[in-house]
């Protein structure tokens, strides 16, 4: 998880790993997280070293700012996609579940809730919450007063209350349950599939227009889940096969077709059901899971 360098080593190096995570948690997508790293380097090769009396702190500095143009941009894009959009998918080590705040704040259920956020409001949530830092260091990285960025904090912190998933369970609980979801899934186990979903369950999928048999809008309820699944299934002559991972930090499905990685599965656990199902689908989304995303806090 934590960068090898040795304290010889060029600070941006030193901290990529934590840049990279600040980044990703910013945009939700590791694609735009690197093109920011590629340009808060561009930017701080240019900086005076001299002038610098804590690296970490400017170089999170560069990042933000850098981060906060990009989600600019991506929320036009993001008006313009195709079916429900959601964040790409980090495959991770079982480690970044023993940071329980970093692998809450990187699973798909928050960053989902984070997109709802405006972009000052999102930066200031995930500086503070996440990454711990001073208010004053905030304000800097925003260009907001401290005062302004207090309110921020609080206002943002309760509409990530409000709208995040309330229950929570441990790893293993959730791997549990995540391996009936496997089981009945590979089996065609219709009935083992409804007792692992709650009544309610709500799936939401992102093929973004690529994928088929991705759903372009939620699905509520467990029966309509399974009957759809099957549906698709069907219709395509799909054979998908899941198999276990961890993506986000936490424990998840990969479903392949033919050999071929076809999509992930992350689900939030209440009460030893899956209560909320989130898949990706859309291929461009889906380039990074052969190796472990590097991150740090």
């Amino acid at each position: 998880m934590t960068t090898r360098e040795g304290a010889g080593a060029d600070p941006f190096v030193r901290h990529r790993n934590l840049l990279f995570t600040v980044a990703y948690e910013l945009l939700g997508s590791a694609a735009d997280a690197e093109d920011v790293l590629q340009e808060s380097w561009l930017r701080w090769a240019d900086v005076d070293r001299a002038e610098v009396r804590d690296p970490r702190a400017y170089l999170v500095r560069i990042v933000t700012r850098q981060s906060l143009n990009h989600l600019r941009t991506l929320s036009r894009r993001r008006e313009e996609y195709v079916g429900e959009w959601l964040p790409e998918p980090l495959l991770t080590s079982r480690d970044v579940a023993d940071d329980v705040e970093l692998a809450e704040s990187l699973s798909i259920a928050t960053l989902t809730v984070l997109e709802t956020l405006g972009p000052a409001e999102r930066a200031v949530f995930v500086l503070r919450e996440v990454f711990d830092l001073d208010y004053d260091e905030i304000a800097d990285a925003v260009g907001k007063t401290q005062a302004a960025v207090r309110q921020i904090a609080h206002r943002a912190k309760e509409h990530v209350a409000a709208r995040r998933p309330r229950v929570q369970v441990g790893a293993t609980e959730q791997e549990r349950v995540v391996k009936r979801l496997m089981v009945a899934f590979n089996t065609g186990d219709v009935q083992g599939l409804m007792d692992v979903l709650a009544p309610d369950v709500v799936a939401i999928g992102d093929g973004g227009g690529k994928a088929r048999g991705a759903a372009r809008r939620p699905i509520r309820g467990a029966r309509k889940i399974v009957a759809f699944l099957i549906g698709a299934t069907e219709k395509w002559g799909l054979h998908p096969v899941a198999a276990m991972t961890w993506i986000n930090g936490a424990p998840a499905l990969r479903v392949e077709v033919d050999g071929e990685l076809a999509g992930t599965v992350s689900v939030v656990v209440g009460d030893g059901l899956v209560t909320r199902i989130y898949s990706v689908a859309n291929p461009d989304k889906l380039a990074r899971l052969d190796a472990e995303a590097p991150l740090a806090r």
